[in-house]
């Protein structure tokens, strides 16, 4: 792979720390900041709203701009959004510091995604794609974790100074090592919203949003089950969140190299899966041994749909990759949106720590349903299997992208 990929996983891996590093430093924030710990957790929904309106209306102002110039540019705003925080006098500045950073967050991913894919053979695409996520993944395992521990250590700023000097250091590694060749952007920004006339690229973003929001419906309310239904002591959630990160990792490595093979089937097989765990630890959750297996499949199954769910996008995106990109990534923060709001009514109406793994499960059917809608409708992967190759004729663009 080429090394600039490693330099846009190292961008992936401070933003995916700022996203969920404050997770663990919420408390010590509260504190600090004189507010209670609810009021702290706006700086964790105030991060995700802004990522999914950076993710299209920064990736639209960036459209016509050289697209590693638009990263490193992104990669600036980040780094000013975590010195902001560094350095924030009040919780109001504090907010401000997390909305900056997390502007940069989904326009990062949705054009970083674009310049991966054009990085390599077409036959690699995903598995580029899953690359540069791979930093998102890893900052879940051991960033989180090690960032709240200096955090807690030595000040929760120092964690966000921290965080800034990663910036510093992906930034000049994508000035660096990402080639010129990386390329311009799309043309007006009139003919990058023509994607969305596309029935496929509204059937992609609905799968993303259901696909994967069933999962992390679940994932959000995990320490509740493990705590109240699988009996583990809250001191050791931390830990077997570790082992969610992992399946984080390995899924969406594995998940990239299956969609360059066939994406459409790798999907299918997938959703089928994570559909399967969600159920199984529903109903095995008060194992302790089967939590634990079921905890690292749950991890993998559900971030191996990411590669495949970008590249689906921006198959369908002809000129436009981008913005489909960028608006993808937006598609993936509301479905995180809708799955814990769906979890939180299963827990709200009395049915128990383990009715979010159910309310998950029916989430992802119905993204399941969604791809096999998508599959018959015109250029879906289903007919254009059925008939033989006939409609990558037609649209030459989707030609990465085998039958399913």
């Amino acid at each position: 792979m080429p090394i600039a990929l490693f330099a846009l996983a190292l961008g992936g891996f401070g933003i995916g720390l700022t996203e969920f590093v404050i997770m663990g430093l919420l408390p010590e924030v509260a504190a600090d900041f004189a507010v209670s710990e609810s009021v702290a957790g706006y700086l964790i929904s105030g991060y995700a709203l802004a990522v999914a309106v950076g993710a299209i209306g920064l990736t639209v102002a960036l459209t016509r701009l050289d697209r590693k110039k638009a990263l490193v540019g992104l990669m600036v705003i980040f780094i000013a959004g975590n010195v902001l925080s560094a350095l924030a006098p009040s919780y109001e500045v504090m907010m401000l510091g997390r909305i900056v950073a997390a502007l940069s967050h989904g326009a990062f991913f949705g054009i970083g995604a674009v310049v991966a894919a054009n990085l390599v053979p077409a036959n690699r695409k995903a598995a580029a794609i899953s690359l540069m996520f791979a930093g998102l993944t890893v900052a879940n395992v051991l960033g989180v974790p090690i960032g709240t521990f200096i955090g807690q250590a030595t000040g929760w700023r120092s964690t966000f100074w921290v965080i800034a000097s990663i910036g510093v250091v992906a930034l000049v590694g994508m000035a660096v090592l990402i080639p010129a060749s990386a390329g311009r952007g799309g043309g007006s920004v009139l003919a990058e919203f023509r994607i969305f006339r596309s029935g496929q690229v509204w059937a992609s973003m609905a799968i993303t949003v259901l696909g994967y929001g069933g999962m992390f419906g679940a994932f959000s309310y995990i320490a509740f089950t493990l705590t109240g239904v699988s009996g583990f002591a809250a001191s050791t959630v931390p830990w077997l969140l570790v082992l969610f990160g992992v399946g984080l990792f390995v899924g969406n490595i594995v998940g990239g190299r299956a969609a360059d093979r066939n994406l459409g089937r790798t999907l299918l097989v997938l959703l089928v899966g994570l559909i399967v765990i969600l159920v199984a630890f529903a109903l095995l959750a008060s194992s302790q041994v089967a939590t634990l297996v079921l905890l690292v499949l749950m991890g993998g199954f559900g971030f191996a749909t990411v590669p495949g769910l970008q590249m689906r996008i921006m198959n369908f995106a002809g000129d436009a990759p981008m913005l489909a990109s960028g608006a993808n990534i937006a598609a993936f923060n509301v479905g995180n949106a809708f799955g814990a709001w769906i979890g939180g009514m299963t827990i709200a109406a009395g049915l128990g720590y383990a009715s979010p793994l159910w309310a998950g499960a029916a989430v992802t059917l119905a993204g399941l349903a969604a791809l096999v809608i998508a599959g018959v409708m015109p250029g879906g992967e289903l007919r254009r299997a059925s008939r033989g190759g006939e409609a990558l004729k037609k649209r030459p663009e989707l030609a990465s992208t085998p039958a399913a």
